[in-house]
């Protein structure tokens, strides 16, 4: 057949022909055909370009992280200010009086590093790696459903074409979401006043950061001297960057969280291929709306539900130790109180791109119970002092937990007990314990065997049904200090 003789239909996949082979030579005559497809040649012809630059680097997962990066920065830079040499000056004076401050409330050491003074762009490269390793599965399953639903979509004509692009396909869908993290992490590069910020240890630990350009914003309206609001700021912020550094094992914890709630995210299956069967690529707002609203998301599982539940607690515990140090170290400062509740607020509510980001990977980073975490941290505090409290982050199993947070009475004693030499009551754990190392496990038959019993035998516990031969200790998740 000569070219001359082509439908519209087959000059478009002779197209996606030219752009899978990677020649990057896209005829015009060719896209002027397209027009009677009402597909715009210019525009396809960007997007062609567009396409061929993510399917040559989105590496194996078929996702340009570097476009969503790029997108960030255009919008971090868009205002083209940086950092003054006077705002440098007055926020390094700011932090070393809050390093001073901070060293009296707290017995966890000073920073190794200097802190930074940042610009918008700057906090994009800076937390850009954590936003990738946060958003990474979220977008792969957004890529492999899209992948599935333009197959199923698909012309009969054009089912090998399309099974043949399998890469291509998770490249676009992967490339979308790229595109609209992007954006939702430049435009909350505008609202971020800090590194410790958003709740999550973004930046590398030990280091602390402020950005000029938001905390003007953040102080606007809060009628407090410029200068005791920077010492505020400053003083949190160290506390932040010094506990992460302190207990470094912490930022594993977090990440690790935050990731297994992000690996059960699934797409709706139902709505993304309702939305595949009339998408109009001249129209790519609906698509862009459905990402940002988050309506490709269905309702959290169960188990969703649950792990966000251990991340708030895990958040709010973390919060509330800094909210109580730096409540003490800025003691001296007259609007401190007032400061301290729009942190708060501002905590509680985030602002349009935090919430976007909570729509684009289903996860809001809210710390929703600081309060009660606070009040545990100072009943703490009041009763063995800051030394002891703070011993609490030197290992993993010493953190106080949400039972602790429940009940700050019960953790106090048990803090006082400890300091008073004593061993701790024994609880039904405890108690459990005590018969494994003794012996008294069930037999097969339902007798009492011994402890080389049961390492002949091997496990015979039948209240157990997942086949693990290993003898039973404490539950991981215990966090009480004995």
């Amino acid at each position: 057949m000569a070219d001359d003789d082509r439908t519209p239909e087959e000059e478009f996949q002779e197209l996606i022909r030219q752009l899978f082979g990677g020649s990057g030579g896209l005829d015009p005559e060719q896209l002027s055909a397209l027009s009677g497809m009402n597909i715009d040649p210019a525009m396809m012809q960007t997007v062609m370009q567009h396409l061929q630059g993510a399917f040559a680097g989105g590496g194996e997962t078929g996702i340009s992280w570097d476009l969503a990066q790029r997108q960030a920065l255009h919008i971090a830079n868009q205002d083209g200010l940086g950092v003054t040499t006077g705002q440098r000056t007055d926020l390094d004076q700011a932090f070393a009086l809050a390093t001073l401050w901070l060293s009296e409330a707290t017995t966890i050491s000073e920073l190794a590093e200097q802190p930074q003074t940042l610009t918008r762009g700057g906090w994009v490269e800076a937390t850009m790696p954590v936003w990738q390793q946060l958003a990474e599965p979220v977008a792969t399953s957004i890529a492999d459903a899209l992948t599935s639903a333009l197959s199923q979509n698909a012309p009969d004509d054009m089912q090998g074409l399309v099974q043949g692009a399998g890469r291509l396909m998770r490249t676009v869908g992967g490339s979308l979401f790229a595109s609209q993290l992007g954006q939702v992490v430049g435009n909350l590069s505008k609202e971020v006043v800090s590194g410790g910020d958003v709740g999550i240890p973004l930046v590398p630990d030990g280091q602390a950061a402020i950005l000029p350009q938001n905390f003007a914003d953040f102080g606007r309206d809060l009628e407090v001297p410029d200068d005791q609001l920077a010492l505020y700021v400053a003083t949190r912020e160290l506390a932040h960057a010094r506990l992460f550094r302190h207990a470094r094992w912490l930022r594993l914890h977090v990440i690790s969280q935050v990731t297994d709630f992000a690996r059960g995210v699934h797409v709706d299956t139902d709505a993304l291929e309702d939305l595949a069967s009339r998408f109009d690529p001249s129209e790519p707002d609906e698509l862009r709306r459905a990402l940002e609203s988050g309506a490709l998301l269905p309702a959290r599982s169960e188990a969703q539900n649950a792990a966000l539940t251990r991340l708030e607690n895990l958040l709010a515990t973390i919060e509330g130790w800094v909210e109580v140090v730096t409540e003490q170290a800025t003691s001296r400062l007259p609007s401190a109180d007032r400061i301290a509740e729009a942190v708060r607020r501002r905590r509680a509510v985030g602002g349009p791109a935090e919430r976007a980001l909570g729509s684009l990977v289903g996860l809001e980073l809210r710390p929703r119970r600081m309060r009660e975490a606070a009040a545990m941290w100072r009943a703490v505090t009041d009763a063995v002092g800051p030394a002891a409290r703070d011993a609490l982050w030197d290992y993993p199993d010493l953190m106080p937990g949400a039972a602790d947070i429940d009940d700050p009475a019960g953790l106090v004693a048990r803090l006082e007990a400890r300091a008073r030499g004593e061993q701790p009551a024994p609880d039904e754990l405890d108690d459990a314990l005590a018969r494994l190392l003794a012996g008294e496990i069930p037999s097969v038959d339902g007798e009492a065997g011994t402890a080389g019993d049961a390492g002949a035998e091997g496990d015979a516990d039948d209240t157990r049904d997942d086949g693990d031969t290993d003898d039973q200790g404490p539950a991981p998740d215990d966090h009480r200090p004995v």
